[in-house]
């Protein structure tokens, strides 16, 4: 065997583990879901698992990695469809609330996340990815006078927080109108932002 398809192998294993262990924990959630469980659907041994995650946690922060960097670029993609810079922000804020509405990212985002990694790890992978964006975002908003020029980390950790909020509201509500009606609330919050 080459040393190429050996590292193909890995690769092979590394994403079917991750692909088990993440349609696992989003129909379970972290705490009922067993290791054996895992290498049992991935039709790999435990020692496979242990070769590419020293424990389950760690492989619960892979899965939550891909659940937020494929949300990153859901947003991403939302906002860059647009070609002016407010429009790009409130598109992207909705996409992510969009996103968020699925069930098998609130369980291993929302949900999950903060438990299984604790509050200030949960954050700083958040800060790493989504409030990143939107830091840049609103630079770009305040640089151009369509916001009013005020510190802009205040104002990203508000619109983080009101954002992950709504979605675990959303992520426990029943109401159906709940998607177009926080999308909407989140729309109106962000005008009252505005330059005059």
């Amino acid at each position: 065997m080459t040393a190429t398809t050996r590292t193909q192998q890995r690769e092979e294993t590394r994403r079917v583990l991750l692909a088990q262990s993440r349609r696992l924990f989003a129909a379970k959630g972290y705490a009922a879901v067993g290791l054996s469980e895992i290498v049992a659907a991935s039709g790999v041994t435990k020692g496979a698992l242990y070769h590419h995650f020293d424990s389950k946690a760690e492989l619960f922060k892979a899965v939550l990695t891909q659940v937020q960097e494929q949300v990153g670029a859901q947003v991403a993609a939302a906002a860059d469809a647009e070609p002016d810079p407010w429009a790009q922000l409130a598109t992207g804020c909705a996409a992510f609330l969009r996103a968020c509405a699925d069930p098998l990212v609130q369980r291993i985002m929302l949900i999950d996340g903060p438990a299984v990694l604790g509050w200030h790890e949960w954050r700083a992978m958040d800060e790493a990815n989504s409030e990143r964006h939107l830091h840049e975002a609103l630079q770009s908003l305040i640089d151009a006078g369509i916001l009013p020029r005020q510190p802009v980390a205040p104002l990203t950790q508000l619109l983080s927080g009101a954002m992950n909020e709504a979605a675990l509201w959303l992520a426990t509500t029943a109401d159906p109108d709940a998607l177009p009606d926080t999308i909407a609330a989140l729309d109106r919050l962000l005008a009252g932002l505005r330059a005059a």
